[in-house]
């Protein structure tokens, strides 16, 4: 390996994942390696045949504190950086024995913090210093030494080894991947320590600089469309109640487009307690509604679009029983249905359409906030998730009619719905059901417009329903279309230069408005 024939090759094993480690280095004996090794790693090696040198032997200090400190020594890392034709001298001065191969994986930080009952003490003492500093060693000068950072790489390295051919390419390779590891690990403490910072408002919008970190899960079929191509990356905060931490028990792999859409509906029926569905295509919900049981809510969310159900995700907040499961089969063509809990007969019931992607996401945190990332040519843009509920939710009445009790009902259920349809976004609800849904469009009276539309269509009767916008009504022609319909009441942010002639046109038709100063673009 770049070495002179006569000078000894030598290994330093260090690893908390010990998988074929033993078969490795019984294969590394057989190519005239001697092994060194640590704590943990020796003890195993020893009671499996295999001769070690202890890593004291080589820096003549002993592991201390609790194994804290053994690696963080010149006799290590100067023989992971000592050069071939340089530094021969000066590691002979200092009897530093060079090191040609370090096979080193990382204290098990994510899966730590990946445990609902880590605590912070148990995450700060799976901070792994030494074998990062000895992986960038290695790795930095890869032109003489091979580091190896999962097992999954054995049987490759030991293929280069054994022919004497491609290591330098192969070198390479590995060290890169080794700086990518360790810059994943440190990104995961880094979030977590944010992530954990109670004392101040801290949270990665304010890191300098931006250091996340993602695994890839997965290369998907293709991305939004056959021509594109995608890959699914995950990090270590894909808990329970979340899509990336489900359980799929039928259907083929989720699709780029059924993860975006499988997100959007998840994120609307956690924004409820009572029993709710919602149904999304394109991102976008075709019918929410809440109810006494999920059969109903299905129900009545489906009637509000059921020709734009078809094809769609159905997301609920509550158990799928075997009753529902039935009826869902029986009125619609159904991509995904997601859940947190799937009893056994409805799971039964599913499997007579072995398509349908079934996902079983199990509890809901209480509270699951993080960031919102998007991608832009050169950059990233990061913004913390619109999580913000109805009850702490504000409202001014701005007209001379104040809402009804039943209607302040039905305008926080529209309030909350509106936030997860894409803007322009109106919504027109009645106090548990969507009843109208108008998303997406350049002006905000076209969503209006097609909202009515889309209720008409549905034969449901929109006399006496709420309104929600996202956004504030830049003209009064949204007041005017909502009265032609018989809109009685109207929540929106307000903020609108033309503000009065707003509130005045609602006056004209005894609509009761509402206003928050705070509004729900998504784009």
């Amino acid at each position: 390996m770049n070495r002179e024939p006569k000078k000894k090759l030598r290994a330093l094993l260090s690893v908390s994942d010990k998988t074929g480690l033993t078969s490795f280095a019984r294969s590394l004996l057989d190519l005239s390696f001697e092994i060194v090794s640590t704590g943990g790693t020796a003890r195993m090696l020893r009671a499996d045949g295999i001769q070690v040198t202890n890593i004291s032997d080589i820096t003549q200090f002993p592991e201390i504190m609790d194994g804290r400190v053994k690696t963080l020594h010149p006799a290590v890392h100067g023989g992971l950086l000592a050069r071939t034709d340089i530094d021969e001298t000066v590691t002979a001065e200092h009897s530093i024995s060079w090191i040609d191969l370090l096979v080193v994986n990382l204290y098990p930080f994510e899966s730590t913090i990946a445990a609902l009952d880590c605590t912070y003490e148990q995450a700060i003492e799976q901070i792994d210093v030494g074998g990062p500093a000895m992986i960038r060693a290695a790795a930095k000068n890869h032109d003489r030494v091979m580091v190896v950072i999962e097992p999954n790489d054995y049987p490759k390295v030991l293929r280069s080894l054994q022919k004497n051919q491609g290591l330098k390419t192969l070198r390479k390779e590995l060290a890169a991947k080794a700086f990518s590891h360790t810059a994943y690990y440190d990104s995961l403490i880094a979030q977590y320590l944010y992530r954990t910072n109670s004392e101040v408002e801290s949270n990665l919008i304010e890191a300098d600089p931006l250091v996340l970190g993602w695994k890839r899960e997965q290369k998907l079929r293709y991305g939004e469309n056959p021509h594109q191509e995608a890959t699914l990356f995950r990090n270590a905060s894909a808990l329970a109640g979340s899509i990336l931490g489900a359980k799929q028990s039928q259907g083929k792999p989720l699709s780029f487009n059924n993860l975006v859409d499988a997100e959007a509906a998840l994120d609307c029926v956690k924004a409820f307690n009572n029993p709710v569905c919602a149904i999304i295509k394109h991102a976008n919900p075709c019918g929410v509604a809440i109810s006494e049981n999920i059969l109903a809510a299905y129900k009545l969310a489906f009637a509000t679009d059921s020709q734009s159900a078809f094809g769609g995700i159905i997301a609920f907040n509550k158990r799928l029983d075997p009753d529902t499961a039935s009826y869902i089969l029986q009125n619609q063509m159904v991509e995904l249905i997601i859940a947190p809990k799937i009893t056994k007969d409805a799971h039964q019931i599913l499997r007579q359409k072995k398509n349908i992607r079934v996902l079983e996401t199990g509890p809901f945190p209480k509270t699951q906030h993080g960031w919102n990332i998007k991608s832009i040519s050169g950059g990233l843009l990061a913004q913390s998730d619109d999580f913000v509920g109805t009850e702490s939710l504000k409202m001014t009445t701005v007209t001379k009619r104040a809402p009804t009790t039943s209607e302040i009902k039905a305008l926080k259920f529209a309030w909350t719905i509106v936030k997860f349809v894409k803007s322009n976004a109106i919504v027109y609800t009645n106090q548990n059901a969507t009843l109208g849904i108008g998303a997406g469009q350049t002006s905000r009276v076209m969503s209006a417009r097609i909202a009515a539309m889309k209720a008409s269509d549905a034969t449901l009767n929109l006399s006496g329903a709420t309104m929600a916008s996202d956004a504030f009504f830049p003209f009064r022609d949204g007041i005017d279309i909502a009265a032609q319909h018989g809109i009685k009441a109207i929540i929106q942010p307000g903020g609108s230069v033309r503000d009065e002639e707003v509130i005045a046109a609602a006056n004209e038709h005894d609509i009761a408005m509402v206003c928050t100063g705070m509004r729900h673009f998504r784009h």
